[in-house]
């Protein structure tokens, strides 16, 4: 029996026709379900660390934990701050199964890689989505970050291999820990697959949200040592430094 549900239709109409946007339920001006005012609305994430997305006061910088101690993984692409509405629609895609709200930010998440890629970065060999133990997925009914990489992987023409990471541990929520708490908590986590194909390849960890990074350091890591050529991450949104405004 399989837990992660294995959706080929479609959760929302994908149809070349006028559709209602999501948010505020008026006509939207696109193909996807979401109209022009309410895309701008969104929290975008604006200036931010050129490594870990991290939201600053300007451009082109690099934050001081990533001058410190440079995350083993290259680079960060998020287009919004978490605040609302995003956090609200990522809240409802993966805490109550609301797969239309997932699937909208996956796709315009997937525009906007698109554009990053235009602008020189680096387009990866495979999406490797952030894997979740055994006992949390029958808990849940789905992994949240294997259905965005599934959605990423129709946008972006690129593969997404759901099966070459392992998470081992089932290690406390991370949710409310510190930065070193969270490093604490991820020692030993993840493992790959003993038929992994790694050396020389770059992937793109893909996850809904980043907080301090240390899920994401953590893969990295074990990718990089296993012979990666390039670890970079992609998320829907980034969350900004405790106690930002």
């Amino acid at each position: 029996m399989r837990c992660q549900p294995r959706y080929e239709g479609s959760v929302y109409i994908c149809l070349k026709n006028v559709q209602n946007c999501l948010l505020c339920d008026e006509p939207a001006d696109a193909e996807m379900p979401i109209c022009v005012a309410c895309e701008t609305e969104l929290p975008w994430l604006g200036d931010q660390c050129i490594t870990c997305a991290l939201p600053l006061a300007a451009a082109g910088l690099t934050c001081g934990e990533c001058l410190l101690e440079p995350p083993t993984f290259e680079q960060v692409a998020v287009p919004w701050r978490y605040g609302f509405p995003v956090d609200s629609l990522i809240t409802r895609f993966k805490h109550n199964a609301k797969w239309p709200f997932g699937h909208l930010l996956a796709d315009v998440l997937g525009q906007y890689l698109q554009h990053r890629f235009d602008e020189g970065l680096p387009r990866p060999d495979a999406l490797l989505p952030v894997p979740m133990t055994t006992k949390r997925l029958r808990q849940r009914g789905f992994n949240q970050a294997a259905m965005l990489a599934r959605w990423l992987s129709q946008t972006l023409e690129m593969p997404s291999e759901e099966n070459l990471l392992l998470r081992t541990q089932d290690t406390s929520a991370q949710q409310g820990l510190d930065a070193k708490a969270r490093k604490r908590n991820l020692l030993q986590a993840f493992a790959l697959t003993p038929d992994a194909v790694v050396k020389g390849r770059s992937f793109a960890l893909v996850d809904d949200v980043l907080t301090t990074g240390a899920t994401a350091q953590a893969l990295a890591r074990l990718l990089i040592n296993a012979g990666a050529a390039r670890v970079d991450v992609y998320c829907l949104a980034r969350t900004p430094k405790p106690g930002a405004t």
